[in-house]
């Protein structure tokens, strides 16, 4: 029978290539759970439901609303704060739609009794057009919003900061090369 000796390592004690190669191998299965359930929780509560997303070369993100242009941007506009990027769009959003809802009211407020009667509905009909308009605008770039949200969780998750970190907090140990010991 053989007897080895192995020096078994912490990570702060390997140096620089070691480092990178415990890392690497770290990486290699770091993602192995749905790393995206806070985003896409976060999402549903402001009405977007996201249904799949990318990363690769062509990053995007696939969804519906599930609320109205109106709900979703006062569910964005209580709920996150005035540096996110969907706070922007959602505060843009609303002020279109405020405008275009006070712009409708002037102008069946101007009809005449007989003009009412022929052009209401014609005004409604606009109306609706527009909204059907803005929410397919809001939900595109609300959904290139939140594929950036994943981009960037992605991107820090396997970050060497938090890949460090995760490695130092479950006390892996290592050869001296780096290996899983």
């Amino acid at each position: 029978m053989r007897n080895v000796t192995i020096t078994i390592y912490q990570f702060d004690e390997l140096n620089e290539t070691a480092k990178e190669k415990a890392r690497d191998r770290y990486r290699a299965g770091a993602l192995d759970y749905e790393w995206w359930d806070g985003i896409f929780d976060e999402a549903q509560r402001i009405g977007l439901k996201i249904t799949g997303f990318g990363l690769d070369r062509r990053r995007y993100a696939t969804g519906e609303l599930t609320m109205s242009l109106n709900e979703s941007c006062q569910a964005i506009l209580t709920e996150h704060g005035e540096t996110c990027e969907s706070y922007t769009i959602a505060s843009s959003y609303a002020g279109e739609l405020a405008t275009l809802t006070a712009t409708l009211a002037k102008e069946k407020e101007e009809l005449t009794e007989e003009e009412y009667t022929d052009k209401a509905d014609d005004l409604d009909e606009t109306y609706q057009e527009e909204i059907e308009r803005l929410t397919g605008e809001y939900e595109k770039e609300l959904l290139e919003a939140y594929s950036l949200m994943l981009e960037h969780e992605h991107e820090w998750q396997l970050a060497d900061e938090q890949v460090d970190e995760s490695i130092r907090a479950n006390g892996y140990e290592f050869t001296e090369d780096g290996e899983w010991a």
